[in-house]
């Protein structure tokens, strides 16, 4: 059985080590701190540790003042309430000012599967697009999720980080030459370019094996910086396959399909077909929430099977 490490746990212990080997680093909570596991941070060092309530905005103006003290503040709640309550602060202090805040959005899609649609995250990512000089992150598995962290810390500037809550198999088993901005090609591929993000990515995985087994070559590429986006790698599968499938835990508007669409257009236009949740999610086990968004292995190779017949019959 492949081991598997909830990516929430990879968090805790990431900021944790962190926490040990660079003192400027404080992290704030909005009384989450046991389900995002930053409780962990805050056990070794809890002279830097803040629980500041269910107070997202306010979470968010005190990382401003610390990071405006040469602080690196980490805010971490649940990704739903971060881009929505804190939206105030996140916009007009971190994003406009350049200040150097690390923004963690835990429990991001539908990984919070069974508190319902006021707890699932479907649009944090066209927020964070939308405003300037935000380097955006979303993460696959555990050691992608410590590399994210570190980086994020050496990134200068404000930094929104995407969490799932789930248990997330390990795909990278060593380091990849992981770097903010850059894609990662995890299988090489002819027909179609199959381009996800965090927990996805397994699900995109699994549908290049199906597509394998149907006489399809599906390149998979794990693009964990949405943004800035690795507008080079996007135009090389197009180069290589001719056509593109983007899949996302995310509202089908504003989040990776829309920056991949936006990346093509302005490069080589192809066809891009989009994978995202298009209504207001239900309450239930994760795994069958994403088979219901039709975000499983099996959707997925339905779906690029449809976008490769149409792009050799056209």
């Amino acid at each position: 059985m492949t081991e598997q490490v909830a990516i929430r746990d990879a968090f805790g212990c990431a900021l944790k080590q962190l926490g040990a080997s660079d003192p400027r680093v404080v992290v704030l909570e909005a009384d989450v701190g046991n389900s995002t596991k930053s409780i962990l941070f805050g056990e070794a060092f809890p002279d830097r540790y803040f629980n500041v309530g269910i107070a997202e905005l306010n979470m968010t103006a005190m990382a401003c003042g610390f990071a405006y003290s040469g602080l690196i503040p980490f805010v971490n709640t649940f990704a739903s309430f971060l881009t929505t309550r804190a939206s105030d602060p996140i916009g007009s202090m971190a994003a406009y000012d350049q200040l150097n805040v690390k923004f963690c959005g835990a429990y991001c899609g539908l990984s919070d599967s069974y508190d319902g649609a006021s707890h699932h995250s479907l649009s944090d990512m066209a927020f964070v697009r939308s405003l300037p000089g935000i380097t955006l992150l979303s993460v696959c598995d555990a050691p992608e999720t410590e590399w994210a962290v570190f980086a994020a810390t050496k990134q200068n500037g404000p930094v929104y980080l995407r969490l799932s809550r789930a248990p997330a198999p390990i795909l990278y088993r060593k380091p990849a030459g992981w770097q903010i901005g850059k894609g990662i090609v995890l299988r090489e591929g002819s027909d179609i370019a199959l381009i996800a993000t965090g927990y996805p990515v397994h699900q995109a995985l699994d549908a290049a094996r199906l597509l394998q087994d149907r006489g399809y070559s599906a390149r998979v590429i794990d693009m964990h910086t949405i943004k800035p986006l690795d507008k080079d790698l996007i135009l090389d599968s197009v180069q290589k396959c001719g056509c593109l499938l983007t899949v996302e835990e995310h509202s089908i508007s504003g989040g990776l399909g829309s920056a991949v669409c936006e990346a093509v257009c302005e490069g080589t236009p192809v066809p891009v077909a989009r994978m995202g949740i298009c209504e207001f999610s239900q309450s239930g086990a994760y795994e069958q929430l994403l088979e219901h968004s039709r975000l499983d292995a099996a959707s997925i190779a339905a779906r690029a099977e449809q976008v490769i017949r149409h792009n050799t019959n056209s």
